[in-house]
């Protein structure tokens, strides 16, 4: 006897079975997606153009990480101040939280990399070189032909040239522009690490735009598995009102609901979900499904919001509120986080100081003279020269020899500058803390002292009675 299971329609792009449906979302026009071009081209130019943009002499995004030197927006880090990047990545993890608290997946539809250059660059060029969506699909059911065979070539030549130029964006944010020029009219000769990572980067940034797509939204980034517990019945959502669309039917029916189930909310989505069956993880908010329905509703007279941004509750006939208590919570929680953040960076050294014993014995005795070789390690953070001066603080009677009491160092360089204590081997009673003042000129805020003990023979020990 035969069973005849039940067919399963697929949902998004992973089939029943468990393969994979291959997306070809159609074109949409509406205020959303406009409104999301201006986000992704706005987003983009400054992406491009952080490399080349100069704040005091330097980048304003450069990492250089051999040099250990980094400069963010006319502020300059080095490798000590690597501790400040957990306070950034709380700020960021915090306003992520409060962001889909209040907004949803707003940050996945409008402002992830991922779909910034997916939906802002790649699908673009595909749709210039293959055309809309039903011409695809109407070659792809034609088979082989030389014309498609061709146009597929040019078209995966096309994202292959533009993953390798921003394989060599993405490096000149390593290497400055000026650099990556250099690197480039030498050849990969000259520099190939600089060369493998370019390489690398390009063919990471090619297989997933011209292949993997929303499959890294949906199997590998972790977030939308987290929207769950971010999100609550007041959270902005793409939603379907399901009370005003159900039951389906014909426009002519006067007995159905206003949703005509011309299935155009489904062949515009880029993750190929049917947003009437409910919120699911596959939705990025990229609001096309809006976009879409409002077009039909345009057409056939009907108001539009069918599909539209609002929340659980909303779309259930209630009210939204932005501001609830756990949107307070996490916005004061974001404040506090960046307000640290500032405050700290606002705060942190202008130059790193140490005072640090020679490598050699840890002291010697000469002529009834104890003497300790310290060097004072010393770094300029800042992206030009400053000058220093040392000053030390010792005991009475305690003798200081400093060969360099000022120095001068250039931008983002360091010197160890000597420095010898001696002490009366008689009078000597233990050890004593040794105090380096160290000033930058220009910045007496940040000043800072620096402490190492100072080392001697042990006193000799009382005779027992």
């Amino acid at each position: 006897m035969a069973v005849h299971l039940p067919v399963v329609r697929a949902r998004g792009s992973l089939r029943a079975d468990g393969s994979r449906a291959r997306i070809i979302p159609a074109d949409v026009t509406g205020r959303f997606t406009r409104l999301r071009r201006a986000a992704f081209a706005l987003q983009l130019a400054i992406g491009l153009a952080m490399p080349w943009i100069t704040i005091r002499g330097n980048p304003a995004v450069w990492l250089d990480v051999p040099g250990r030197r980094f400069f963010l927006f006319g502020a300059t880090f080095n490798a000590q101040d690597t501790w400040l990047m957990v306070l950034l990545f709380i700020t960021i993890g915090v306003s992520l939280i409060a962001a889909t608290a209040m907004l949803g997946r707003a940050w996945c539809g409008w402002s992830c990399p991922q779909t910034v250059l997916l939906e802002g660059i790649f699908r673009p060029i595909e749709r210039l070189l293959e055309g809309s969506r039903e011409a695809r699909l109407r070659r792809d059911a034609a088979g082989f032909s030389a014309g498609r065979t061709l146009r597929k070539l040019v078209k995966h030549a096309s994202l292959a040239a533009m993953a390798i130029f921003l394989g060599h964006v993405i490096a000149a944010f390593f290497v400055t522009p000026a650099g990556l020029l250099v690197f480039v009219r030498l050849g990969p000769s000259a520099h190939p690490e600089a060369f493998g990572w370019v390489v690398a980067i390009s063919a990471l940034l090619y297989l997933d735009m011209a292949f993997f797509r929303e499959q890294i939204c949906v199997f590998i980034c972790p977030y939308g598995r987290l929207q769950s517990v971010l999100l609550d019945p007041q959270s902005l959502i793409i939603g379907y009102d399901e009370k005003r669309g159900e039951p389906r039917g014909k426009a002519a029916d006067a007995s159905a609901g206003a949703c005509v189930d011309c299935g155009r909310c489904v062949v515009v989505c880029p993750t190929g979900i049917d947003i009437r069956d409910g919120l699911q993880l596959d939705c990025i908010a990229c609001t096309q499904c809006i976009d879409a329905c409002d077009d039909i509703m345009d057409r056939l007279g009907r108001p539009r919001g069918l599909i539209r941004l609002d929340s659980e509750d909303g779309l259930d006939g209630g009210k939204t509120r932005l501001l609830r208590p756990r949107t307070v919570a996490y916005s004061l929680l974001f404040c506090a986080a960046l307000g640290a953040t500032i405050f700290t960076v606002g705060r942190n050294a202008t130059f790193e100081a140490n005072l640090l014993r020679q490598t050699n014995l840890p002291f010697v005795v000469e002529g009834g003279v104890v003497r300790n070789a310290f060097r004072v390690h010393l770094v300029n953070k800042r992206s030009v020269p400053v000058g220093y001066t040392l000053k030390a603080v010792v005991p009475d009677g305690v003798t200081v020899v400093m060969p360099m009491p000022t120095v001068r160092l250039d931008a983002l360089t360091g010197a160890d500058l000597p420095m010898f204590v001696m002490a009366d081997a008689a009078t000597l009673r233990g050890q004593f803390p040794v105090k380096v003042r160290i000033e930058a000129e220009g910045d007496a805020l940040h000043g800072r002292e620096v402490t190492a003990p100072f080392l001697g023979p042990s006193a000799p020990a009382s005779p027992p009675r």
